[in-house]
């Protein structure tokens, strides 16, 4: 063994030992140093080579004015979509009255961002045309090609976080710490997941014979379906762009999005930089389509011959609406709409412990956060210190805007929501509550900021004593508002948590591990969180969907990954040279006799797949008598 490691180490002294040569000017050694040069020099030429090509580029995107927290403009009073047909200075100085628009806007502050034209039908359509063209050269782009254009954009991502983030503000009405969390994290986390396990789910990848098989190889491809399409929300205008983007591009995709019209404004500077990286990297940037359009209009692109795919991420009206057109091209869908998930607090679970948690799941992003906690359900022997202490932080929010010059964003800790469209209803829905006993302290109804009153503001709110059949506990908020719903048996609280039409995500909270996982298999939804909330969503390596009412298919993790591709089974002969199908005189047609065909036929079945090596033994006999008739 100690002249193996030693041959190893030094192959030409250990050779020159066992020769007895001990000639200081022996050429061996001359060639062997020689060697040893040559080779790391070539090794480190080749490292050096790759680290360039896998390098990130850097490109530059300037930030719009309009994100500087001290920007200033024209405030609009009662803000909406269609601003412009009614306030003067609001429409395009060239505006066609033949072409509708939309008026993008800070819902926190009623600042004016733009008025966007709207693309018509066939607009729409050439958009596709162009990712088609562009993805035709794409589809041949090497998985290091693909990883460099993620590095970059990962890149430019953090180095510019700053200005990502109060562009989101600007057009949702967020805080930066939500945006931070919502927008930068999660998004770096998917590139992050591309660039180390992307090649690995859709390369090549072989799969397992039967014995009847054995001398056969059969794989199985991932091939890129040509132009898929995102139909995005708004409550994440950065990343619910990017995360369709990035895994369609990856998958050798082209990809048309169409963003939430209420975000028409920070989507398509964000796709700029999306375009800027992939002129940084030498591709064709028309690969990636921005859609500006209403959801009347959204028909030309789900309903179109080339999408090949459409990923839907938005309410469940819109969502049936956008399945029923993907029909008609046969077009498979992922839908994620929505839940109304459950947060279950069991016996003993330190309470003071997981309520910032709690209050994080709650008012994060306002409440717009589709896997943002609506149900408390909580223990009896618990419920009245949760309710407290819930009460009582909600109280001490602070409502406003991050980039306010008026100062007012130093101190936030919710931002508004993205308009007032829900107010009205929100307010129906919880007075419907109390007035069917269930527990109001605070808030329930919109506010009036006292610097921006033009902000779209809903006053943070808990609900208590609510039962099961109330409208409260069925209906999706999407609000800053969390209901609190007592129980008694562990099995009663399995039954409340299920007892919606949704099924997206849920938590578990409990001292003991196993008894919480127990009851998060007892849940009927996509994901679970045991002792926190949404964590599920940062590791990008699991799938990301929901059952029920809350659509179906995923879009995270591998599963999401190869829903974008092709999976095209190729089976070949292992050995071509020494063993390949043929077919026996018994089988070939024409049948020379029916029951020797039969014989062989159900010998062959009863060989390989009986029960029992005396069956098996008996098809064999079978088969052999039947292929020498």
């Amino acid at each position: 063994m100690g002249s193996l490691i030693s041959f190893l180490l030094h192959p030409s002294y250990t050779l020159r030992t066992r020769r007895h040569d001990y000639d200081d000017n022996n050429v061996d050694d001359l060639l062997y140093h020689l060697t040893l040069f040559f080779a790391f020099g070539i090794w480190t030429v080749f490292n050096r080579y790759q680290s360039v090509q896998n390098r990130a580029k850097s490109f530059k995107l300037a930030k719009p004015e309009a994100a500087s927290p001290n920007h200033s403009g024209l405030r609009i009073t009662d803000p909406h979509l269609e601003s412009h047909k009614y306030v003067h200075g609001l429409a395009p100085p060239h505006e066609s009255p033949d072409r509708e628009y939309i008026t993008s806007f800070d819902p926190s502050t009623g600042l004016h961002l733009g008025t966007f034209l709207v693309d018509s039908a066939g607009e729409i359509t050439e958009k596709i045309e162009k990712a088609a063209r562009a993805q035709r050269e794409w589809k041949h782009s090497s998985f290091a090609d693909r990883r460099r254009v993620v590095r970059s954009l990962k890149k430019w991502l953090v180095e510019n976080q700053e200005a990502c983030v109060q562009v989101a503000c600007r057009d949702t009405g967020k805080t930066q710490i939500d945006a931070a969390l919502g927008e930068i994290l999660t998004t770096c986390s998917k590139m992050e997941w591309l660039i180390q396990n992307g090649e690995r789910y859709l390369r090549p990848e072989s799969r397992r014979n039967n014995l009847m098989l054995s001398y056969k190889k059969s794989q199985v491809y991932y091939e890129p379906l040509g132009v898929v399409a995102g139909v995005v929300s708004w409550n994440y205008p950065l990343h619910n762009a990017w995360s369709p983007i990035l895994a369609a591009i990856f998958s050798g995709n082209g990809i048309v999005l169409k963003c939430s019209e209420h975000v028409i404004w920070s989507t398509q500077w964000f796709i700029r930089a999306i375009h800027e990286c992939l002129r940084a990297c030498h591709f064709d940037p028309e690969l990636v389509q921005l859609v500006c359009c209403l959801p009347d209009q959204a028909e030309a692109l789900t309903r179109s011959p080339l999408i090949k795919h459409i990923t839907f991420i938005g309410s469940e009206n819109v969502g049936r609406l956008v399945a029923k057109a993907a029909t008609e091209h046969l077009t498979p869908v992922t839908l994620e709409l929505g839940g109304k998930d459950p947060c279950i607090v069991l016996p003993g679970t330190d309470v003071e412990k997981w309520a910032s948690t709690w209050m994080r799941g709650i008012f994060q992003n306002a409440g717009q956060n589709c896997i943002g906690i609506e149900r408390m359900i909580v223990h009896a022997s618990l419920y009245d210190e949760v309710y407290r202490i819930l009460l009582e932080r909600s109280r001490a929010l602070r409502l406003g805007s991050a980039l306010s010059a008026d100062g007012v964003g130093s101190g936030v800790d919710c931002g508004s929501m993205i308009s007032t469209d829900r107010f009205q209803s929100l307010e129906d829905i919880i007075q419907d509550a109390a007035h069917q006993g269930a527990k109001v302290e605070h808030g329930g109804a919109r506010i009036r900021h006292p610097y921006l009153e033009n902000g779209a503001y809903f006053s943070p709110t808990i609900v208590g004593e609510v039962t099961p059949e109330m409208n409260i506990a069925q209906r999706e908020l999407f609000a800053p508002v969390a209901i609190l719903m007592p129980y008694e048996t562990i099995d009663e609280a399995i039954e409340i948590a299920n007892g919606t039409r949704y099924g997206l995500g849920a938590s578990v909270f409990g001292p003991d591990r196993y008894q919480c996982l127990e009851v998060a298999k007892a849940l009927e939804c996509g994901m679970v969180s045991v002792n926190d909330f949404g964590v599920f969503y940062l590791n990008q390596d699991l799938p990301f969907g929901g059952t029920k009412g809350s659509g179906y298919g995923r879009f995270g993790g591998p599963e999401g990954l190869r829903s974008l591709t092709n999976a095209k089974a190729i089976v070949v002969d292992r050995w071509p040279w020494l063993v390949q199908t043929s077919i026996p005189r018994p089988l070939d047609y024409p049948i020379r006799s029916l029951s020797q065909g039969w014989d062989f036929a159900s010998g062959l079945i009863a060989f390989f797949y009986a029960d029992g090596w005396l069956d098996s033994f008996r098809g064999l006999n079978k088969l052999w008598n039947a292929s020498r008739r």
